[in-house]
């Protein structure tokens, strides 16, 4: 497939609904499509410089349900937030954890959406509103769910905008790294001591394969607007979707000697309504071929319900994961420790009003 389609899919999350192939089906498919040229490749490396042992490979794989995941696991007593818990893969992954016992903080744009979401499962669910491109709302969000005077077992960074087709700013940056990252930091630092406070905290920070989309030289700590060369929706969105993986992975640096620990997902291709703002003809084209080889919400989901709550990732910190285990397909600057450093050193100037006093 050509290039542009094929990072639109990797990069993307959406739903058609349909029942899931097999590996076999959807790589044959894939095969056929001679319309959209061949897939590209995936670098080989790992993620180096890590502060936990290698984890084992788990027996889940692409095909793999966030329900499977938990399979025969009580996770009574553990609480989680989840952004973007309203839809997607972050409803799913509430609807999954609160089946098997935990309760959940149902983070959403609005009242309404959260409480919607909360209303329409069985488990244990709390509505919590912020919108992550308005910071005072995410400092009111995190308030709330201090005084609620519980460790949280996880925090899933689930929540996010893509491609948007103009380059938009918010507080003077590009917004998808304002509403993908700078926002996610900011409940990151809020939440800290909650995530700590528990047995074995766990931040899972969605990322993507998008990422591979950044440019070359990563960060672009002299351009975070994106207005010094031709804007790009994917290039943005993959600038944003580093800035995630190098978070997790200077935060996990951070959480170093104590209990918990943090690591960065991506999902899969799924059909969600993060595609929204994506051309009619890729809309159309995952509605009529999806069903072939972008996965469902369920197996979406899987992995960030696996890092978040599967026993086998007690302790493992500091790594990028897809389809239930670590994935090879990072870039060089997904491994540059430096500027992970530096891009938290600068989040943190950029973020400083809406920081705890500690961390500012």
């Amino acid at each position: 497939m050509p290039r542009r389609y094929h990072d639109y899919l990797s990069a993307g999350y959406f739903r058609i609904g349909r029942a899931p192939v097999n590996t076999l089906q959807r790589r044959q498919f894939l095969l056929r499509l001679a319309i959209l040229g061949s897939a590209t490749a995936l670098p080989s490396q790992l993620l180096a410089s890590i502060t936990s042992a290698k984890p084992q490979r788990s027996a889940f794989d692409e095909d793999t349900t966030a329900t499977m995941v938990l399979e025969g696991i009580d996770l009574s007593g553990k609480t989680y937030a989840i952004t973007g818990a309203n839809s997607g893969l972050g409803y799913e992954t509430m609807r999954v954890l609160t089946q098997h016992g935990a309760r959940v903080i149902a983070i959403a744009r609005s009242q309404k959406k959260a409480e919607q979401a909360v209303a329409s499962i069985s488990g244990d669910a709390i509505p919590a509103v912020l919108d992550l491109g308005k910071f005072d709302t995410i400092v009111d969000c995190a308030q709330s769910i201090r005084q609620l005077n519980t460790p949280l077992d996880g925090l899933i960074c689930n929540a996010g905008i893509m491609a948007l087709p103009q380059r938009e700013l918010l507080y003077g940056i590009e917004k998808q790294f304002v509403v993908n990252h700078l926002g996610h930091f900011i409940l990151i630092n809020q939440l800290q001591e909650q995530v700590v406070a528990a047995p074995a905290g766990r931040f899972v920070i969605l990322s993507s394969l998008a990422h591979q989309r950044a440019p070359a030289t990563g960060i672009q700590f002299d351009d975070l607007a994106l207005e010094k060369s031709e804007y790009d929706a994917w290039g943005a969105y993959g600038h944003s979707k580093l800035a995630n993986a190098l978070c997790s992975r200077e935060l996990a640096r951070r959480l170093n000697g104590t209990s918990a620990t943090s690591n960065s997902v991506h999902p899969g291709v799924i059909n969600t309504n993060l595609g929204r703002h994506l051309p009619w003809y890729m809309r159309v084209g995952g509605a009529m071929f999806g069903w072939t080889f972008m996965k469902t919400v369920e197996q979406g989901a899987a992995t960030q319900t696996y890092v978040a709550a599967h026993p086998q990732m007690k302790g493992i910190n500091g790594y990028y994961f897809a389809d239930c285990n670590i994935d090879p397909g990072e870039t060089p600057s997904m491994q540059d420790d430096a500027m992970a450093s530096q891009l938290w050193e600068v989040s943190e100037r950029l973020t400083r009003e809406w920081l705890p006093s500690k961390t500012a």
